[in-house]
């Protein structure tokens, strides 16, 4: 098979099948199907490519986006923390419960932050990886798994053991050389269109598995960091976990059949199907976020006197969209009297909600932006 083979292994009693794949590249069958859906892909890309064109801050687009990316990444590999509850962290803001799982998205942020700055100086490589990986489990569950090493003992997907183990991925002492391949094919020339490399990529580093924990989360990384590397994108704006999540069996199954079936095509369909409808829908998001904007500065001129400084707090909330009276004192220098002035006056013009119930700390909430990512 192009993609790989399966060796029987011993590890103490036990009996398994560990998958080898074969070194990058692998020849593509490029029929009709293929071909048209990377026409659809690359269109599609090229017009989220745009949106930093037409939006009055991309740069808060990408914020928000990372944490959606972040949150739903997470949540894959059984994260129960929501975005609500990764705004409210970020915010400071601790009335009510905040899942203590949110910190694993902290991280994966913070990570996702670290490598595209990292990008600026440092080539994609699996230095860059290990130390985003490094960060990914920093003091949460999996900082026990050798954050920032490849694995030196035997992993599997699924089963609680290895002999009934969904996949088992390539024993460690093939690590090293499979990894060595992935990063040198990251920078081979050819003519092997870059959206093409890119789901293979994904796919044979999801196949290597090469931590003990928080490969998911590192292989979709990839995705997004490849793309801005080879200038695909000017700015990060395509993240596939969302509809990796929404199609998650379909996933699962199209990364076995590429491996069990050698079904290379079938598994760049589906990633090139997630490439156009995740880039369709972030366009969609980035024009209902400039009609809101355009709508809610309509709003903000009725203010008379407050317009000023309504709009340096409505500009603020695209950023940090969850705020108390007391934020709105510091963001803007005023006394508390003032300050709740102002957020009421959000509030009757429908910028902002109330979250708590007319509590002490209210929380509020720029509740339509926020719904554009949720």
């Amino acid at each position: 098979m192009r993609s790989g083979k399966y060796l029987n292994q011993l590890q103490g009693d036990a009996r398994y099948r560990a998958f080898v794949p074969n070194s990058l590249p692998f020849e593509i069958k490029s029929e009709g199907k293929l071909l048209n859906l990377l026409s659809r892909a690359d269109l599609a890309l090229g017009r989220l490519d745009g949106v930093a064109d037409i939006l009055p801050n991309v740069d808060f687009f990408i914020f928000m986006y990372v944490r959606k990316e972040a949150t739903i990444s997470s949540q894959i590999e059984g994260t129960q923390a929501t975005f609500i509850d990764v705004l409210k962290k970020e915010a400071n803001i601790g009335e009510g419960e905040v899942h203590k799982d949110v910190n694993e998205i902290i991280n994966y942020i913070t990570a996702m932050n670290y490598g595209l700055e990292r990008l600026k100086e440092l080539p994609l490589s699996l230095r860059l990886l290990k130390e985003i990986h490094k960060m990914l489990l920093q003091g949460v569950r999996g900082e026990v798994k050798n954050p920032g090493e490849f694995r030196t003992s035997q992993n599997w997907i699924s089963g609680p053991t290895i002999e009934t183990a969904t996949f088992v991925p390539p024993p460690a002492n093939k690590i090293m050389n499979l990894m060595g391949n992935l990063e040198e094919y990251m920078y081979k020339s050819g003519s092997i269109p870059i959206l093409i490399k890119t789901g293979l990529l994904h796919a044979q580093f999801e196949t290597i598995h090469p931590f003990l924990d928080g490969n998911g989360r590192v292989g979709r990384l990839l995705i997004t960091f490849y793309l801005c590397q080879q200038k695909i994108l000017r700015k990060p704006l395509l993240y596939l976990s969302d509809f990796f999540k929404r199609n998650r069996q379909t996933y699962y199954d199209r990364l076995n059949l590429f491996r069990e079936k050698d079904d290379v095509e079938g598994w760049l369909e589906f990633f090139l199907q997630g490439v156009t409808e995740t880039s369709e829908r972030a366009v969609e998001t980035a024009r209902k976020i400039i009609v809101l904007r355009e709508y809610g500065i309509k709003r903000l001129a009725k203010l008379g006197r407050s317009t000023e400084k309504g709009m340096t707090l409505y500009n603020y909330l695209f950023k940090t969209p969850m705020v108390r009276v007391r934020d709105v004192e510091q963001i803007l220098n005023i006394k508390n009297p003032n300050a709740l002035a102002l957020v009421s006056k959000f509030v009757d013009v429908g910028i902002l909600k109330e979250l708590t119930g007319h509590k002490r700390n209210r929380v509020f909430s720029f509740a339509d932006y926020v719904a554009l990512f949720e």
